[in-house]
């Protein structure tokens, strides 16, 4: 039997890439936020992940696998995304940055509640399970009352429920869709639907000395945290990488702290394990299920 130490050893060093480039696209977006809109931020990103894209296909010679024959699927999941991403900027600006990355990873619960609707899948008894403990932890990270609700929360539980929206239109092009055509549009899309958001003002504001750099650093994060963890679930099993990848909380946090004066809540961390603990649960029943079959 092959060793799989070595692989899983991999796998850790690429979530490392991929912590560090959320974390580091939290930060510039903050920043980033300071001067600019949310749509501007996220045309801009979308401009810089175009042309790393582009240049992308010409070194390696793969635009003949852009496909054209599922556009509306694919304006779809980036209005979803779109959607999403504003939102998730909007919220970064706005509350603890462990906040909003505590109620960003309730994405794969929302998943399990709307997969019966956007994709005919079933809800299980271990999935209606997994999502109802991670509601409680979304209960103890926001704890609702007059005094703790606001645009901040809302937006970063609303930003969770696009992406999971995000994940299922994915997993429907996946299946005919190469990464490097899903990539393209992405970016090409994203960036026509920046344009139009940031001009319904009338006015788009240009990036200046200060804020170029975080734009650019957006949208190099942008790119690299997401091949980062496709390549880390290339070489081990869910159930080895969302663990890790739960170490994006504990690091957020302390850099909150360290830059921006954060205090450290005990209920977002609690909240935090709760919502681990229902992924992790799910991400569980559903490899026996399939190890079953």
């Amino acid at each position: 039997m092959t060793d799989p130490t070595p692989q899983i050893g991999r796998a850790a060093l690429w979530m490392t890439g991929t912590i560090v480039s959320f974390s580091a696209m939290a930060v510039a977006g903050r920043e980033a936020g300071l001067t600019l809109d949310t749509f501007e931020i996220m045309m801009y990103r979308s401009a810089v992940g175009l042309i790393i894209v582009a240049l992308v296909l010409s070194a390696t010679g793969k635009w003949s696998s852009v496909r054209r024959e599922r556009l509306g699927t694919h304006l779809l999941r980036n209005i979803a995304h779109f959607t999403g991403q504003n939102l998730w900027f909007f919220a970064v600006t706005m509350i603890p940055l462990a906040q909003v990355f505590a109620l960003e990873f309730t994405t794969p619960l929302w998943v399990i509640v709307l997969s019966p609707l956007v994709l005919g899948e079933a809800l299980t008894r271990s999935r209606g399970i997994a999502a109802a403990l991670g509601f409680v932890g979304i209960l103890i990270v926001a704890r609702p009352s007059p005094d703790t609700i606001s645009v901040g929360l809302a937006t970063a539980a609303a930003c969770a429920i696009f992406f999971a929206l995000t994940i299922m239109i994915t997993k429907r092009l996946t299946r005919h869709e190469p990464i490097a055509s899903i990539l393209l549009w992405l970016t090409l899309m994203q960036l026509v639907l920046g344009v139009v958001a940031s001009g319904l003002d009338g006015e788009i504001a240009l990036p200046d000395a200060t804020t170029a750099p975080w734009l650019v650093l957006i949208g190099l994060c942008g790119l690299t945290a997401h091949f980062c963890l496709t390549n880390a679930l290339s070489l081990a099993p869910a159930s080895v990488v969302v663990p890790i990848d739960f170490a994006r909380l504990p690091a957020i946090a302390v850099i909150g702290m360290l830059v921006y004066g954060e205090a450290l809540d005990i209920w977002v961390l609690l909240g935090a394990v709760m919502i681990f603990a229902a992924n992790y649960y799910n991400i569980l029943t559903e490899s026996r299920r399939t190890a079953a079959r």
